[in-house]
């Protein structure tokens, strides 16, 4: 009698499972730009694209708003910014980054320029940030709402869990709340936005949107990596 070959057991079926969850959390987190570092934790300086990013998100903006302040011309601010946005994008391309990281962030600023031209109105720069904002929030409420909360669904995959936090009480709550800081963030960033450009306080809402850009969406990310975390999850639950 011949032996049967050995079935694939639980543990192959689990080894090839969590294979397929690693490649799918690298994979989604290389598209997000969240990974971690060398001791497990939230990579946060390469989230926001390194020094790189960070300078490439922060320049062109500061430049518009220096520039239209010193020399009251609106045109030259405009000029200069999309095309520091512009040359950092083509570089990058040059470089053999992505398409879509290489001009996702000219892409924005070229954006914001048109309203500013369109209007003639330096204020309406901003315009374009306000809406996003706005649209962020929604969806973040939308997210919590359905109880498919978006942070959840980012950080799941990078953490390996997949989905199968959601069947975890303890697990959907940290997501919950880690969502309803980014949407802390989108509104107090319209809290204190919208007020400015009401106001046409051009030199308020431009250093508004610079220090509430990258600088508090890594402070975010940090924040909700740590109270979503599973160390946190599980302590909670015991007290």
């Amino acid at each position: 009698m011949s032996e049967r070959p050995p079935e694939e057991g639980p543990a192959e079926d689990r080894e090839e499972r969590e294979s397929l969850g690693d490649r799918i959390a690298a994979s989604y987190g290389a598209q997000e730009g969240i990974r971690r570092d060398a001791n497990g934790q939230i990579d946060v300086l390469h989230a926001v694209g390194g020094v790189r990013g960070l300078l490439e998100a922060v320049v062109p903006g500061a430049l518009f708003l220096a520039i239209y302040l010193s020399s009251g011309s609106l045109a030259l601010a405009l000029i200069i910014a999309v095309g520091l946005a512009l040359a950092a994008s083509v570089l990058r391309l040059l470089q053999r980054g992505s398409v879509m990281q290489s001009f996702s962030g000219a892409v924005g600023v070229v954006i914001c320029a048109v309203f500013a031209r369109v209007s003639g109105q330096a204020i309406d720069y901003y315009v374009p940030g306000l809406w996003l904002n706005a649209a962020y929030l929604v969806g973040c409420g939308l997210s919590m709402a359905l109880r498919w909360p978006f942070v959840g669904i980012l950080l799941g995959f990078i953490r390996g869990e997949e989905l199968n936090w959601r069947k975890q009480p303890a697990r959907m709550r940290a997501y919950q709340w880690a969502t309803g800081l980014f949407a802390g963030m989108f509104l107090l960033r319209l809290l204190v936005q919208l007020p400015l450009y009401l106001a046409d306080n051009v030199a308020g809402i431009g250093i508004a949107r610079i220090v509430m850009g990258v600088p508090l969406y890594a402070l975010i990310i940090w924040w909700c990596w740590m109270i979503s975390r599973p160390a946190a999850t599980s302590s909670a639950s015991r007290a």
